[in-house]
């Protein structure tokens, strides 16, 4: 069974297969978090959010992923952990990230989905752009 696991996907993920993949009879926690877009933008006065368009860097999002998993996996009593993410368009009410952690107990691995999460929009090398009626503008790192 593989100790993590790594994709980029066109268009919205939902994380099934990859819980899947980690899920293991030596798991007594399976914990699934979905970034999900949503139709409020970051500044009230850009208008409704209609979808987000990702771009990523796949060389790079792999080797900066593995270095992620390797944290995650060094700090957390935890047994495996994956990460799918959009790329393209992804509709408001769809998941562009998908993180799922596979743990003898909940409490780590909610402790290291939220962690995992907070090195993704950190360090992931993917780019993200809300699509509004009327235009669209790039998000900053971390949004």
């Amino acid at each position: 069974m593989e100790r993590c696991s790594f994709r980029l996907q066109d268009g919205p993920v939902d994380g099934r297969r990859l819980a899947e993949r980690l899920a293991g009879p030596d798991a007594g926690a399976l914990v699934t978090f979905l970034g999900t877009a949503r139709s409020a933008p970051r500044a009230v006065a850009d208008g409704e959010v209609l979808a987000l368009e990702y771009e990523a860097h796949e060389v790079l999002c792999r080797a900066e992923a593995e270095r992620i998993f390797a944290e995650v996996l060094a700090r957390h009593d935890v047994l495996r952990v994956g990460l799918e993410h959009a790329v393209g368009r992804v509709p408001v009410g769809a998941a562009g990230v998908a993180v799922v952690v596979a743990a003898a107990h909940r409490a780590p691995a909610f402790a290291a989905a939220a962690a995992t999460m907070d090195l993704v929009k950190a360090r992931l090398p993917v780019w993200k752009k809300e699509v509004l009626a009327d235009g669209a503008h790039w998000v900053g790192p971390g949004s």
